[in-house]
């Protein structure tokens, strides 16, 4: 119900179209994107959409067709690079992602896998660092406090995305192996060979809360550029990358979303106030930026609220069918 910022959540409460019908959970990301595979996986409702004439698909990054276009981001920023002269054709490049569910990441390394050339993908969290501790010591371990940040699109514990890495490091037959511990004993470990194998790849920090807003109130005031949470994340672990390695290779760092989907947080973080309202920040961080509110955010508070349906997560199912009807 609450695992998104108040902007957020009045871009899906206030949608428009006639086929729209959006509903809240009681649970976090990890308890929504559980229900929907368990609905995906399900051969009895399967049967029943199609009765109705339906199937369905997801937008986030379980399905494949989320994944292929982001890899273009890569190719696009690589030629952007080349084109303008600050690497030569061939060079390679670092990449920075924030992420939870280890989607737009792992685009960037079937990027690499076509032939990019891109050399250490720097995988970014937040304080939910499961993918952090991963990298570093070789346990997936989902058995810990979940918390809800500034960044939540990255409050994750079950990302979703590394199987598909495990199944092109260590194979199928090792993957199947660890997502039944996964799901059983909530805990994982891979073999030192894959370890050694993924980190010629990646690699994993994180930022908490306190580095997430330095880093906003930093980046603005030293370059004039306005970045959301998420963004922020990406580049203190930049930083912290390339000041702990020493590789110095030109770092693209993926910006994944509008700062002012998170005016609040934002907001405070550049000025050190807290705002009179989570709507009020939008005109209080625009008004002390100098920055324009992002075009389809603007004249939110004043939408009309279509929905407000808040359900248990065990009636998912249930009201998937009442939408097909």
């Amino acid at each position: 119900v609450d695992g998104v910022s108040r902007v957020q959540k009045l871009q899906m409460a206030t949608q428009t179209g006639d086929n729209v019908g959006v509903l809240a959970i009681k649970g976090n990301f990890d308890d929504a994107q559980s229900g929907v595979k368990m609905i995906f996986a399900d051969g009895d409702m399967a049967k029943a959409l199609d009765e109705k004439g339906f199937f369905l698909s997801s937008a986030n990054s379980i399905n494949w067709g989320r994944l292929a276009p982001q890899i273009v981001y890569y190719v696009s920023a690589y030629c952007d690079l080349v084109k303008e002269g600050k690497i030569g054709y061939g060079e390679e490049i670092n990449i920075c992602v924030p992420t939870g569910n280890f989607g737009n990441i792992f685009a960037a390394y079937i990027a690499k896998r076509m032939g990019l050339p891109l050399a250490k993908l720097v995988c970014a969290s937040n304080a939910n660092c499961v993918l952090t501790d991963f990298f570093t010591d070789g346990v997936y371990n989902k058995r810990r406090n979940f918390h809800m940040t500034m960044s939540p699109s990255m409050d994750i514990l079950i990302s979703s995305n590394l199987e598909r890495l495990l199944y092109f490091t260590a194979g199928a037959e090792a993957t199947v192996d660890c997502m039944a511990k996964l799901n059983t004993v909530g805990e994982y470990s891979i073999a030192d060979d894959i370890r050694t194998l993924i980190g010629e790849d990646f690699s994993g920090y994180c930022a908490g809360e306190s580095e997430t807003a330095e880093t906003i109130k930093s980046c603005f005031e030293g370059t004039g550029n306005l970045i959301d949470t998420h963004t922020a994340v990406a580049l203190y672990c930049a930083d912290k990358y390339r000041s702990e390695s020493g590789d110095n290779k030109p770092m693209v760092v993926a910006s994944t979303a509008s700062p002012y989907k998170f005016a609040a947080d934002v907001y405070t973080s550049v000025t050190d106030e807290t705002p009179s309202d989570g709507l009020a920040a939008l005109d209080m961080l625009s008004a002390h930026t100098n920055t324009e509110i992002t075009y389809p955010l603007r004249g939110i508070a004043d939408r009309t609220i279509r929905f407000s349906e808040v359900i248990e997560k065990t009636e998912m199912s249930a009201k998937v069918l009442e939408f097909a009807k």
